[in-house]
Formats: structure tokens, sequence, C-alpha cells
């Protein structure tokens, strides 16, 4: 089965589960605002561990001396995402709203340059890649805004992934450019009848060769890998908790089952079963 398929199966599905739970919903959100933070800053560099990210958003003091910064870029983004989940749904995405989430997002970190698009001598550099210059931004976000919304006849998975993948291509940003482009896709998910997506600190590598592949040759193969399979666990999670299954770990399933253990962990990366990855531990629910 085709991913396409597959994950208009899974919304299906979601649609009729969902019915009449928003309450439900409304706390798996809610829930999984530390990890968007934790994985968004940790792709970033960000040295917070998800139970530290936890503490700072519950205002609990750590055991360890953190960075001003780091304390207000998980409050910050914990912000941004919050905001994020309540107003998709009845927001346009268009730049000045990106500029909006922007200065949340780098709100007592970089003031100067919070909630603004490079200017002047503003060039940045990732890795061997140079972002188009300052005056080419605000075009280009237009641009890329303008194809999103026209191509509304091509699957919602290759429409994010080219949709971020160009974001952070324009780099419009000097600084803030990922987490920001993780929220975009959030934003648009949501307000296309879609549920929220988390990509993850562990595939971090993999999300790195997915802006490789389109640098060198405007490919999207790799990001609509990684959005797909972030999407079918997004689904696979919330269907678990929507349809009261027995949610356990994959760990316990496979002993309950008499099978492999690695062989599961190997079919839940794949998203070949309906496992899901909460808090660092894959799940299942039977």
């Amino acid at each position: 089965m085709s991913i396409y398929k597959k994950i208009d199966e899974l919304r299906k599905r979601f649609y009729t589960a969902a019915s009449g739970k928003q309450n439900l919903l409304t706390l798996i959100l809610e829930a999984e605002v530390a990890e968007q933070v934790y994985n968004s800053n940790a792709i970033e560099n960000s040295t917070l561990s998800l139970d530290e990210t936890e503490k700072i958003l519950l205002q609990i003091d750590l055991d360890r001396y953190i960075t001003e910064r780091e304390l207000f870029e998980a409050r910050n983004l914990a912000k941004v995402v919050t905001y994020t989940n309540k107003k998709a749904e009845e927001k346009k995405l268009d730049q000045e709203l990106i500029l909006f989430l922007h200065k949340i997002l780098l709100s007592n970190i970089r003031d100067d340059i919070a909630g603004r698009f490079r200017k002047n001598n503003e060039y940045v550099r990732v890795g061997s890649y140079i972002a188009p210059a300052p005056s080419e931004v605000e075009k280009l976000l237009c641009d890329m805004l303008i194809t999103y919304n026209g191509g509304n006849s091509e699957n919602i998975i290759k429409r994010i992934a080219t949709l971020h993948l160009t974001f952070e291509n324009i780099h419009p940003f000097v600084d803030g450019n990922g987490r920001i482009g993780r929220v975009i896709n959030n934003f648009l998910l949501i307000q296309e009848g879609y549920v929220p997506i988390n990509i993850k600190f562990i595939d971090r590598v993999k999300y790195y060769e997915a802006f490789r592949e389109f640098d060198s040759g405007k490919k999207t193969a790799i990001m609509e890998e990684i959005v797909g399979k972030a999407l079918t666990d997004s689904y696979h999670k919330r269907l678990a908790y929507l349809e009261s299954r027995e949610i356990i770990t994959l760990n316990d399933y496979a002993k309950i089952n008499k099978l492999s253990h690695s062989n599961l962990i190997n079919k839940a990366k794949r998203q070949t079963i309906e496992a899901f990855m909460e808090k660092g531990i894959w799940k299942i629910g039977q």
C-alpha cells in the first residue's frame, strides 16, 4: 500500500474514532507540547533532555545549570506550538503570521532580530549552502506560499515536504529558521484537517540528508518519507487512544505475542505496524 493511500485510510478512521472526543484530542495535543519542543530544539543542538524540557514547562527547577537562552528556547517554542495548535484552524498562514511566530520564538533571546526577516548584509550559511540574499527573501516566501496554496491537487505529504524544504532553503531569518519551519508544517497540516507531526531528534541525520538532496537537485523524496512516517506515527498514536485500546510498550507486546522485539522495532520504524513513539519509547495499542 502506498503511503498516500495509507494516510487517507488512517485519516478516515481517525475522523470516525474522534467523534465526540474533543476533550481527549485536546489532552493529547497538550501532552505532546513538551515532546515537540524537545525534539525541535534538540535538532538545533539544544542540550536539554525531554525530562528537563518538561520540568522547565512545568516551572520545576532543574538539577543542573542551563543557559538563559536554553530556558527561553523551551518556553518560547512551547508558546509557539500551543498557539499553532489552537489557532491553525482559524488563521491564514502569511508572512505577517510567520513574523509573529518568530517574534514569540526569539523574544528575550535575540530581540534585535525577533519578528523580522534578514536584511542588509545578513547573509546566512548552513554547511556549504549559502541562503539567498536578504533582498530576495520576501518575494521567495510569497512564491512559496503561492505554490503551496495552488497545489491542492497534490498529496498533502508532497506539499508539506516541498514547502518545508523551500522554507529552509530560503532561510528567511538570522536565527530560528528550523524551529519556525517545523511549526509551519503543523500549522498547515492542522489547517487542512490532518494531525500534527513530530520530526524527531533521532531522525536528525536523515532529516539533514533531505535538505542536501533538495539543495543539490530540488528532489523531495527523503523529506516526503520523513513527513509520511511522522504522519502515520501521529495517527497510530491518536487511534490507539481514541479506539480505547490497551497501550503497552512494544517490548511487552513482543513478549505477550512471542515475537522478536528487534523485528517489531524495525517494523515500527518503517511504520508497517500500528506502533508509535511516545516519550522516546515505542508503544502500540492492542
